[in-house]
């Protein structure tokens, strides 16, 4: 997985407080990562498939990225298997 471009990158410094729970809902195998906010709602693209966890670990290091905090202090909450996820 390539670094996403900052400009494909909304800021979200504002949300890394400890405890605070991130909803976002993901579009795996896209053409390109991003994470924008649309319709009052964060979605992520990310271009890794569904496959062993790959699109999860895809989406975490594009949050974290946006956050500005390590991948490793994020912790997939909800959503395992499916499109709406929930990170602590």
């Amino acid at each position: 997985m390539g670094k996403p471009k900052t400009k494909d990158l909304v800021d979200l410094r504002n949300l890394a407080v400890p405890g605070a729970e991130i909803t976002l809902h993901v579009t795996p195998r896209a053409a390109r990562n991003s994470l924008i906010w649309r319709d009052g709602m964060l979605r992520t693209k990310v271009i890794d498939p569904p496959v062993d966890g790959r699109a999860n670990d895809a989406v975490c290091a594009l949050l974290a990225r946006a956050m500005g905090v390590a991948p490793s202090r994020l912790n997939l909450v909800r959503g395992q298997s499916a499109r709406d996820k929930t990170f602590r």
